[in-house]
């Protein structure tokens, strides 16, 4: 199904109906009747959907597990971080044309062909593994078509759910997805470490190329809701226009444009001490290796348990207020991360920081899946995800630089105040600090 626009005043009225307070329900198309009263967990569409995600999201830890092993058995460790960087440049330069696939053909369609293209991809290199061993330009073409596979996939996942669910399920459908994430690395890397350990790097890429198999049948078994209003034609519209269309939306929209302002701050805030900072703490505060595991437990620990909240609840009141106030409360437990010596304690940090990352995170994500026109919903999911996905790790070699400099505890208490800064914004703004999530 193709997304059409219309021209400007149309996308300014439908910023402008968006935005109030708590949004109202949207249509069912004609001739399909309404999915209220089922919920989310129990409907076989989007178990079939989270099914389908969670083995391609298994199946992505393997691939880059075995990816990465692959890499520092064949170079240099130097080398192997080239190859393993590669497929960031295809994400950052593409993925806001990917949403605008996503929207033009269908992000079902986009996920099918993407999942397919892995499949074949990981397999193939399964099968060169088996006969000889590749050198290091083969992984980096392999990284490559996988960058630029996931600039066209994330947009597309994150246009699914309003095609297959009734609105007033998107948030528990957002706490769904958010437990199949932590799964991935917690179900793929011991998978793949077990598969190379096993059978080598052929082992794993074999794998990773049947989970991505494994999501392609549920994800053919899923029938979207067609969009309102829209004809399934492009006519003479390029993909520069669809664009450029997509971003005046978000410019107009009053909880959208604010609330991409506001991932942004929190993922340059989130992601250097997270990513980069914790490995520097541990080895200052000589927790070694078993030390950074425990955090990392304690973080995925409190994330899961956020997701699971809002699966079990399917509503947060006050949606965009605890959005802010989360934001705010975890930025303050990351500035404390770095002024701890007890391992113990930066534990106890960190599940408080996963907890509340966690919630902020898919409140997030529900509320816009809820606030954003299913027409405009790739490239707005795009548009998020430039800013995790490619702005936010520019920070990561700052990070390392600025704590090198001053010491990890004025960098992390400086990222915090960054992603305070975030909760501050979404407090700040009235349409987005009153968002509700629909009833």
């Amino acid at each position: 199904m193709t997304a059409t626009t219309g021209d400007g005043a149309t996308v300014g009225g439908r910023a402008a109906q968006a935005a109030t307070v708590e949004l109202p329900a949207a249509q069912a198309p004609a001739g399909e009747a309404p999915a209220a009263g089922r919920p989310a967990h129990r409907d076989p569409q989007v178990l079939r959907w989270l099914g389908a995600y969670t083995a391609s999201t298994v199946g992505d830890s393997v691939y880059y597990l075995a990816l990465s092993w692959a890499a520092v058995s064949s170079g240099s460790p130097a080398q192997a971080g080239l190859v393993m960087a590669v497929s960031a440049v295809p994400r950052v330069l593409l993925m806001l044309f990917g949403g605008v696939i996503a929207d033009r053909l269908g992000p079902r369609r986009v996920v099918i062909a993407s999942d397919t293209v892995r499949c074949l991809v990981a397999l193939g290199l399964a099968a060169v593994f088996f006969l000889a061993s590749p050198g290091l330009w083969a992984l980096a073409l392999v990284a490559l078509v996988f960058g630029v596979v996931d600039a066209v996939f994330m947009p597309a996942v994150g246009a699914l759910p309003p095609r297959i669910t009734a609105r007033d399920q998107l948030a528990r459908v957002q706490g769904m997805r958010g437990i199949a994430q932590r799964l991935g690395p917690v179900l793929g890397a011991p998978l793949g470490g077990l598969a190379v350990a096993v059978g080598g790097s052929a082992t794993a890429f074999g794998i990773a190329g049947l989970l991505f198999a494994l999501s392609l049948p549920l994800l053919y078994a899923l029938k979207l809701r067609p969009l309102p209003g829209t004809d399934g034609t492009t006519g003479d519209r390029t993909a520069l226009r669809d664009l450029s269309d997509g971003l005046r939306y978000l410019r107009r929209h009053r909880v959208l444009g604010p609330m991409m302002i506001v991932v942004l701050l929190g993922d340059l805030g989130f992601a250097g001490p997270l990513n980069v900072g914790l490995t520097i703490l541990a080895d200052q505060r000589g927790w070694g290796a078993a030390g950074i595991g425990w955090i990392l437990a304690g973080f995925g620990t409190g994330a899961g348990a956020a997701s699971l909240l809002l699966t079990v609840k399917g509503r947060i009141p006050r949606a965009g207020a605890v959005l802010g106030w989360t934001i705010v409360l975890g930025a303050v437990s990351i500035g404390a991360l770095a002024h701890t010596p007890l391992l113990p304690v930066a534990v106890a940090l960190a599940l408080s920081v996963g907890l509340l990352a966690g919630l902020s995170g898919v409140l997030c994500g529900a509320v816009i899946q809820t606030a954003c026109d299913p027409a405009y919903l790739g490239r707005v999911s795009a548009v998020s995800g430039l800013g995790s996905l490619g702005i936010a790790p520019l920070s990561f070699p700052l990070t390392g630089a600025a704590i090198g400099l001053w010491g990890a505890g004025p960098v992390f208490v400086v990222s915090a105040a960054v992603c305070a800064l975030s909760g501050v914004y979404a407090l700040a703004v009235p349409a987005l600090r009153q968002a509700e999530l629909p009833r």
